[in-house]
């Protein structure tokens, strides 16, 4: 990375005249370069990259980027700039530049020591925060203020469910349709950027979460709720369904049956686990009777109502594996021992220990990655997320891992790669602000040393790191996940990480 100094003014004017860009994004460009020039915000070039830019056009090589402070201001041949004056260079031949990358089911931003940088150092520069509780607000905060370097973040409601759940605190309990209206309330006062629901909801409570959310405009999404048809919940305004949870029923030709008897069986209060066990065998059962005829009419119905499907094949596959694999993964240095304790007790919960058990579960989420493909086929959005903070699913890392298995399920790379930018950006209402690289978004980019085109990998080959206009080459990235290593290894692992004990999850 050199500095080239030269006459920033006339620069910014040049700006200004090819601020085509920035005025189709309703920014208006002179007025930026003047408020750039006055308050004498850095400029940085990306130069000579080719560029993929998020949308469903070619590779650019041979490109500029221009930033200006947290923008994009210019993209376009490298060889039309007129000069580089006063700006920061990054050095981009031979590598390929692409969108920020969002992670759209996560969880444990509030481990300010560990997640926010390890986000950051793979790529990371957004997340969709699957659980909303006064720790990781303020963490989010922190963020949006510049007060802590970490990804963007959108952030969820507590987790509606009841009228218990398997899960702990700070899960919020709706046992009735009041109860219902009042969460989504207070969801609203609390900031929350959408509503979580969750697996043991009530038809009414359902609902009339669904009614509140519309009343005050914001989205709901997450589990499949056990007593709502999947398309009776897409139909009333649920956004996304996670995990896959009952998507194979939905496509089976059993579906009927299955249906029939969760219908039938009631929840056990004192067995909390024995419905989801069910649900979740039954659903295993379904994937090996798909059915074409059904699983088109369904993912017709979700792709009509707008609906979106987050597999998070990453955490299915940690669960249909014996436990012990996952104990020598080297990237458990970067998480601090109450963790690492915490998913050694509670992965074997749900993992196979017969030869029997693992055959089917191996066959269980090997359909689980056909039926993603059979749904990406006939239209339904997909978003890439990786449910981290459940056992063995690493902040940053494990979503590289997603883009793999999405891959396999049958996306192009691109596909996948846009999963995570521009189709994130687009289910979030962000498409005007982010998801691509285009003048007037914000400036989250990640510069690759190979094609992720031709190779989805190549997300693992990071160059260098631009987070809302920061940029972090390669040397500043290696220095985080060495900071991170240390912090694992430290007695308190945050200033903010919550005193609860970890939740008790299937998968968040």
């Amino acid at each position: 990375m050199v500095r080239v100094e030269a006459n920033r003014r006339d620069f910014l004017r040049w700006l200004a005249a090819a601020g085509a860009g920035l005025a189709a994004a309703g920014i208006a460009p002179a007025a930026f370069a003047q408020e750039a020039a006055a308050a004498g915000t850095e400029v940085v070039v990306v130069l000579g990259a080719t560029v993929v830019d998020g949308t469903d056009g070619p590779a650019r090589p041979g490109s500029a980027v221009v930033l200006v402070g947290d923008r994009i201001a210019w993209v376009g041949p490298a060889a039309e700039l007129p000069g580089l004056p006063g700006a920061r260079v990054v050095d981009g031949r031979g590598r390929h530049l692409v969108p920020g990358l969002w992670d759209m089911h996560a969880h444990g931003i509030d481990y300010e020591d560990l997640w926010p940088p390890l986000f950051l150092a793979n790529g990371v520069t957004g997340i969709r925060e699957m659980q909303g509780y006064a720790e990781n607000r303020a963490t989010r905060d922190k963020i949006t203020r510049g007060e802590l370097l970490g990804p963007r973040v959108v952030l969820a409601s507590a987790v509606l469910d009841g009228p218990e759940s398997l899960l702990g605190p700070p899960v919020q309990l709706v046992r009735n349709a009041q109860e219902g209206r009042a969460a989504v309330r207070t969801a609203v006062a609390q900031g929350a950027d959408f509503v979580k629901v969750y697996f043991y909801l009530p038809p009414d409570a359902f609902a009339a979460i669904a009614d509140e959310c519309r009343r005050s405009g914001v989205p709901f999404g997450g589990h499949w709720p056990y007593r709502i048809r999947q398309l009776d919940a897409a139909r009333a305004g649920q956004r996304s369904f996670e995990h896959l949870f009952g998507l194979s029923i939905a496509t089976s030709s059993r579906r009927d049956e299955f249906l029939a008897r969760l219908d039938a069986t009631p929840f056990d209060l004192n067995a909390k686990r024995d419905f989801f066990n069910l649900a979740r065998e039954l659903d295993r059962q379904a994937a090996q009777a798909y059915d074409p005829v059904t699983a088109g009419r369904h993912f017709a119905g979700l792709k009509a109502a707008n609906s979106w499907l987050s597999p998070t094949l990453v955490v299915n596959r940690v669960i249909s594996r014996p436990a012990g694999v996952h104990a020598d993964d080297p990237r458990l240095k970067y998480v601090s021992p109450d963790i690492r304790a915490y998913w050694a007790d509670r992965l074997p919960m749900f993992t196979p220990v017969t030869p029997e058990q693992v055959a089917q579960q191996q066959a269980y989420f090997e359909a689980q990655v056909e039926l993603t493909g059979a749904a990406h086929r006939a239209g339904v959005g997909l978003l890439g997320g990786t449910d981290c903070e459940n056992p063995y699913v690493y902040p940053g890392f494990s979503l590289h891992d997603e883009l793999d298995l999405l891959v396999q399920a049958g996306l192009t790379p691109r596909r996948a790669l846009q999963s995570v930018t521009r189709d994130a950006a687009v289910f979030l209402g962000r498409a005007g602000t982010a998801g691509t690289i285009t003048p007037g978004k914000v400036a989250d980019l990640v510069l690759l040393d190979a094609d992720p085109l031709a190779d989805i990998g190549a997300v693992r080959r990071i160059n260098t790191v631009v987070t809302a206009g920061r940029v972090l080459e390669r040397g500043t990235l290696d220095r985080m996940l060495a900071d991170v290593e240390t912090a694992a290894n430290r007695p308190a692992v945050s200033a903010n990480a919550r005193s609860r004990r970890l939740p008790v999850r299937g998968c968040c």
